[in-house]
């Protein structure tokens, strides 16, 4: 049984506010330690379930923030950016280095929705993200991309916002709710000692759902996104296939998620380098 985490560091024990996940803070050198405990945690809970093997990728920011010399030696950890499924790298891989079932932990809820540190790939700019009319956050998008290639989310740690989340993309997978919301940047939270046992417990009985499955065909899709400032329409729409479709909106279409995700990534990209400091 092989299993991929996902690691993602807003939705992490503690992190509460922007300081907390921006490299270079003192705040985010703190958090690092819990964040790198909650993903031992879900490691040694997927080898407590039977798991042969376990790879993290590394999701947050400059996907450089676990402490690889405090991580569970039993795991390996794929580090840095510029991956081809970013996020999510891993699930496309052939034979036996594809996994058979996708772990989110520390993700969050998405652009314009109730949660703690809520955005999707863009701290600011995007207030909404949808596929096929339906709103998306980072996990569903990631999970549409991952069902592609049969590999089900069978874990999600976040927020108690991000597990109701989860619950309208992966309804099997198991949740974790390492705090609970209060505002976008203010939550109660438990200690790692406690959500780590809370996450390690998840873990083992998701080992479970670690069943590769008959990757689903689930395309076209539409895909709109809407930012906070009308020029970022402009662009976005420097992407070949993405097209104005309101004020602050724009939309494209893709034949599977992978086209999809390929083509968030190139939106986001432009979009970020039109962005001035203040004005946004």
């Amino acid at each position: 049984m092989r299993i991929l985490i996902s690691a993602d560091m807003e939705g992490a024990t503690g992190v509460t506010w922007p300081a907390d996940v921006l490299p270079g803070t003192e705040q985010w050198q703190r958090c690092r330690g819990m964040f790198t405990s909650d993903v031992n945690a879900a490691i040694a809970g997927f080898y407590d379930g039977g798991a042969d093997e376990v790879v993290v990728n590394e999701a947050h920011w400059t996907m450089r923030n676990l402490l690889l010399e405090q991580l569970d030696e039993r795991a390996e950890m794929l580090t840095g950016r510029h991956k081809d499924l970013s996020m999510v790298e891993g699930v496309q891989y052939e034979d036996h280095r594809r996994p058979d079932g996708i772990a989110f932990v520390g993700y969050h809820t998405g652009a314009g929705t109730e949660g703690v540190l809520a955005h999707t790939y863009l701290a600011n700019s995007i207030t909404g993200v949808w596929v096929n009319g339906e709103r998306a956050s980072e996990g569903r998008l990631n999970a549409l991309v991952a069902a592609e290639y049969g590999v089900p989310v069978v874990l999600v740690t976040g927020d108690d916002r991000t597990a109701l989340d989860a619950h309208t993309y992966a309804p099997d997978a198991y949740t974790v709710g390492v705090k609970d919301y209060v505002s976008r940047y203010a939550a109660v939270c438990r200690p790692p000692a406690r959500t780590a046992e809370d996450i390690r417990a998840a873990a083992k009985q998701a080992a479970a759902l670690a069943v590769r499955q008959e990757p689903a065909r689930g395309g076209p899709f539409s895909v709109e996104v809407e930012f906070d400032a009308a020029h970022l329409v402009g662009a976005a729409c420097v992407v070949p296939s993405v097209e104005r479709c309101g004020e602050r909106r724009v939309r494209y279409a893709a034949t599977t998620m992978y086209e999809g995700i390929r083509c968030f990534k190139a939106v986001t990209t432009l979009v970020s380098a039109a962005v001035e400091e203040q004005y946004g």
